[in-house]
């Protein structure tokens, strides 16, 4: 085949929504290279879409990154949040007067409509507020996963977005990485034939999951959301998007069974600060993580002089909860996962999420009647039972600063791209994660939090028009 009929098929064209991939090299024998070529659908814009970012931490620092690199797609103009060094460094990126700088995101919608879009890269339990709020107001809005904590808020942003025909593009990321953009691509080319079943596995990483999920922002469910839906909604999302199938059922078992106080070593303390006698030799140490590695210090808001940040991290583990023992947190996210879901047509999926891997990367399977699919986001390959043969696919993706081999794939931007082609040309179906394709993810993880929490099969009903 040549390289000409080769590029043709592997093209597919899903309604408005271009999805496909373009292949760049051959590495090898029966190796290539490929990546997300120029979408068709785009035009030229004849200027910027405006923007206004409703938390300036880490989300929302990724999403202004694309405004700051591509000036003529994407413009910053206003900013809400209560952290001042936040608030004063998002707007020094993007040159935000000070009559649009806000502290909470109510005061920005005291002001008449200023902008096109709105970002919503709040804490999870501030993402109802202001969708609803911006919806009301006109805005298109770009929103962080998990849309929301309960499936009612949930469904009425679905319901609110169709009544005031606004866009809302939530942040399944996933969906624009060039790996799973070429698996679905295959999978709907029939590479494997009919699809049987999925299994699939996100490994958080040790020391990831006790910086997010035991100590940091996300440690306690109830303050916050579920970690099927604060971490994992992206996996139940891009199971749901390849297989394209309706879901039917689901069942869920997994707990919080180490980060426990029973747990603690023998000589530990309350900080890894306080003279802990095993803090040199546990993997968990904070000390070892932030001070000696350097690893995750965004959440820690250090000033620009560099000679300072020994002492600031300091500080931040004697004072905040990224100093804590492991095993003397308030936190409640199980740490290990596993939920199986019935899939129209019989298609079957298993997901683990898992706390206790020294990598990341989330890692795939699929089982097809006339081949099999197997990956690790660095390549994708794929075994013909036909013809015997194996290729191997890998993408040219680039993932944005602080998210090198964190699982997004280079997802982050690619979505920032084509929102800003939506919202110009007010046409969601440029989109492949408009909250109305969204939603059913979100309830497939509310469903099984209920099984995991009472040991039960759940059907799944969506329902789009559905209010709960």
């Amino acid at each position: 085949m040549n390289r000409r009929k080769l590029l043709k098929s592997f093209a597919l064209s899903l309604g408005g929504t271009i999805v496909s991939t373009q292949l760049l090299a051959r590495t090898g024998e029966g190796a290539y290279e490929f990546a997300i070529p120029p979408n068709p659908l785009h035009k030229p814009l004849d200027k910027p879409i405006t923007a206004i970012t409703l938390g300036a931490g880490n989300r929302g620092m990724v999403y202004g990154g694309f405004a700051a690199g591509n000036a003529t797609q994407m413009k910053i103009v206003g900013v809400a949040e209560p952290v001042p060094y936040r608030n004063d460094r998002y707007a020094k990126i993007h040159t935000i007067p000070d009559a649009n700088r806000f502290t909470t995101w109510e005061h920005v919608f005291q002001r008449p409509k200023f902008a096109d879009a709105i970002i919503i890269s709040t804490p999870d339990r501030l993402h109802y507020g202001p969708c609803m709020k911006a919806l009301e107001m006109g805005y298109d809005v770009l929103l962080e996963k998990p849309i929301a904590p309960t499936e009612r808020e949930c469904r009425d942003i679905l319901a609110l977005s169709k009544k005031t025909g606004r866009i809302v593009a939530v942040c399944h990321v996933l969906r624009y990485a060039p790996y799973f953009v070429k698996m679905k691509e295959l999978l709907a080319k029939g590479a494997v034939g009919e699809i049987m079943s999925v299994q699939h596995l996100e490994p958080i990483e040790h020391t990831h999951m006790a910086h997010s999920y035991v100590r940091g922002n996300w440690h306690n469910s109830k303050e916050t959301t579920p970690i099927i839906l604060a971490k994992s909604c992206h996996d139940l999302d891009i199971i749901k998007w390849v297989i394209d199938k309706p879901s039917k059922q689901i069942i869920a078992m997994g707990d919080l069974k180490w980060f426990r106080k029973e747990n603690a070593p023998e000589g530990s303390t309350n900080r890894c600060t306080d003279g802990c006698k095993v803090e040199r030799e546990c993997p968990y140490s904070a000390i070892r993580s932030y001070y000696d590695k350097r690893q995750r210090l965004n959440v820690f808001d250090l000033s620009a002089d560099k000679s300072k940040h020994a002492d600031e991290i300091m500080d931040r583990l004697k004072t905040t909860n990224y100093g804590r023992c492991v095993y003397r947190m308030d936190n409640d996210q199980p740490d290990h996962y596993i939920t199986s879901i019935r899939f129209a047509d019989n298609v079957t999926a298993n997901f683990s999420m898992e706390a206790f891997t020294s990598y990341a990367g989330r890692r795939t399977r699929i089982m097809g009647s006339m081949g099999d699919m197997e990956g690790d986001m660095n390549n994708l390959v794929i075994n013909d039972f036909r013809t015997g043969k194996q290729t191997k696919l890998t993408p040219k993706a680039e993932d944005v600063e602080g998210y090198a081999n964190s699982g997004h794939g280079g997802g982050d931007w690619l979505l920032a791209r084509d929102f800003v082609q939506a919202v110009s040309q007010q046409n969601p179906a440029l989109l492949t994660s408009t909250i109305d394709e969204s939603i059913e993810s979100h309830i497939m993880g509310f469903m099984a939090e209920e099984s995991r929490k009472n040991n039960r099969f759940m059907d799944i009903k969506i329902n789009r028009n559905k209010a709960v």
